[in-house]
């Protein structure tokens, strides 16, 4: 983990805040990665090293994942929303694009509703949208079902976290992934440390399951129908990517958004899942460094920093 120690910060918001800062030009937009359900900063490890000569790449671990704990600010997907705001705040201090994988994209997209100035632009990859119809995979019904049903949610947490971390980090990315075998082996052993550090930590269960059920209720009916309104307000520029092979959150989800909203542009990648950042790296960087030259122009100005524009 020396190389997660090197980039490793924490900042104080209401409580300590650990991010990864993963560098980049100085004069560069400022992009913040916001990580999925049951992710970390780590997740955006394989594609910074791609994004990082164009721009600056900041990563928070949101409360309740990687190595912040929740200590009462709340894990689901509103509290960490507030949560996001006060990092924006705090660490760039200045607007910036967000870049939000699964629930991260949910964050980022209530985040751009509440607080559209501190929001230049939005990069979704494969976004936990409102529910479409749609055959949900079986296997990703089954569990959050489980997640949902009280008790046996943290009865089936509890049973994974004596696993080894090895084959938790495994059947993560098997989920995920449609070739887990492309995400870089010094990745794939970042997080195998990360659930091991994690072991330690008293509330991990719960505030997963909160986190999970709270996605579940701000997509579903009805309360997805105010998410639905919200992210019809977003003015700012949006690039949307998805993973073809997604069984998490189905494509289909992006398309019927990209239909609704034809300025935001839709990336498909083939056969790749619900975490493009770690199963197509370069694909993934190569649709975001594009939109930043093109339909996100104005995006990446604006989340210049201010002082970088004098110079």
């Amino acid at each position: 983990m020396a190389e997660v120690d090197r980039r490793s910060r924490w900042a104080d918001l209401a409580g300590p805040v650990h991010y990864l800062d993963f560098g980049g030009p100085a004069d560069g937009p400022i992009v913040v990665g916001v990580h999925g359900l049951g992710g970390s900063a780590l997740n955006w490890s394989a594609i910074a090293p791609l994004l990082t000569d164009r721009c600056r790449l900041l990563a928070p671990d949101l409360a309740g994942h990687g190595l912040t704990e929740s200590l009462g600010r709340g894990a689901a997907v509103g509290a960490n929303q507030v949560l996001l705001h006060r990092f924006i705040e705090t660490v760039p201090a200045s607007p910036v694009i967000l870049m939000g994988n699964s629930m991260g994209g949910m964050v980022s997209l209530l985040e751009a509703v509440a607080a559209p100035d501190a929001v230049a632009g939005l990069v979704l990859i494969d976004a936990a949208l409102p529910f479409v119809p749609a055959l949900p995979h079986p296997l990703v019904a089954a569990l959050f079902s489980a997640y949902a049903t009280p008790g046996l949610g943290r009865f089936l947490m509890t049973r994974r976290r004596v696993l080894p971390a090895e084959r938790q980090v495994s059947m993560v990315l098997r989920l995920c992934c449609v070739d887990p075998y492309r995400v870089p082996v010094e990745v794939v052993a970042e997080h195998v440390e990360l659930v091991r550090r994690r072991a330690r930590f008293e509330h991990a269960e719960r505030d997963f399951l909160a986190a999970a059920r709270s996605v579940v209720v701000m997509a579903g009916f009805p309360p997805g129908m105010s998410y639905r309104r919200a992210i019809r307000s977003i003015a700012a520029p949006v690039l949307l990517i998805h993973g073809e092979r997604d069984r998490l959150v189905p494509v289909a989800a992006s398309r019927g958004l990209a239909r609704q909203r034809p300025r935001w542009p839709l990336v498909v990648l083939p056969g790749v899942g619900h975490v493009p950042q770690l199963e197509a790296p370069a694909e993934t960087a190569t649709a975001i460094l594009d939109w930043l030259t093109s339909a996100g122009d104005a995006a990446a100005r604006a989340a210049t920093h201010p002082l970088a524009k004098t110079t």
